[in-house]
């Protein structure tokens, strides 16, 4: 498969299945790309999929796709807490929750919801893999947005 031939919808599941495989997953630790960053990679033949970031509580990354080394696709993001009604771990444990739920369903994109001990994650976005734009956030069961995350990306052309 060719950088050309390399659909949207293979794009998208090999997306899915990375991120699945590497933040949700816990895989795929690969030494630091710049000072401080921590880096999760995967890869399928030619595909390889990186995700780097800076940060715990307000973090910031971007994630990016390479066939045959060339870039295809890519997607920044800037996440933080709202309040002191969660803390980064437990922020993170919903968000890995809801992601292993929307992943199980072979997307990314497209809107969900997740609710887990009174804390609803909400996912929404606009466009499709090849560009989109979105925010996730984590309100509590009063009503409190206390965390969320901004992101956009598509595919990279020459």
């Amino acid at each position: 498969m060719d950088t050309l031939t390399l659909t949207a919808s293979a794009l998208e599941a090999f997306v899915v299945r990375a991120k699945a495989a590497t933040y949700v997953g816990g895989t795929g630790k690969v030494a630091p790309a710049r000072t401080a960053s921590h880096d999760l990679e995967y890869r399928e033949g030619e595909l390889v999929y990186r995700d780097s970031y800076f940060g715990g509580t307000d973090f910031l990354g971007q994630e990016t796709v390479h066939h045959a080394d060339r870039p295809v696709w890519g997607m920044n993001y800037y996440g933080y807490l709202l309040s002191d009604d969660i803390d980064a771990y437990t922020a993170g444990e919903t968000i890995k929750g809801a992601l292993t739920q929307l992943y199980r369903q072979n997307r990314f994109l497209g809107g969900f919801r997740h609710t887990v001990d009174g804390l609803s994650y909400v996912d929404e976005n606009t466009g499709d893999v090849l560009r989109f734009q979105g925010v996730e956030h984590i309100t509590t069961a009063e009503g409190v947005r206390a965390y969320e995350l901004r992101y956009h990306g598509g595919r990279v052309l020459d």
